[in-house]
């Protein structure tokens, strides 16, 4: 399977651009790649956070509070105990 690549011009302040490359010149990469690895590190950020924004909008806070004060069930066995 072959990579689709597109270009983009990116406008950065000159003192940001020479953060990043000193930056990525230290970590033994290219400019690009340390852009290409930031910008993938920010669009998984966000889209985890919208992934846990819907499953909240999802919860149901009572019932977790039910089972979280629920008696019953069996102590753990002895040899699942850590040792203190």
């Amino acid at each position: 399977m072959k990579r689709q690549l597109t270009t983009y011009p990116l406008r950065l302040p000159t003192s940001l651009k020479a953060a990043v490359a000193e930056i990525s010149k230290a970590d033994g990469t290219s400019i690009n790649q340390f852009v290409t690895t930031a910008v993938a590190e920010k669009v998984s950020a966000l889209r985890t956070a919208g992934f846990f924004r819907e499953r909240a909008a999802q919860a149901d806070i009572d019932a977790a509070r039910r089972l979280l004060r629920r008696h019953g069930g069996q102590p753990p066995d002895p040899q699942d105990r850590l040792e203190t």
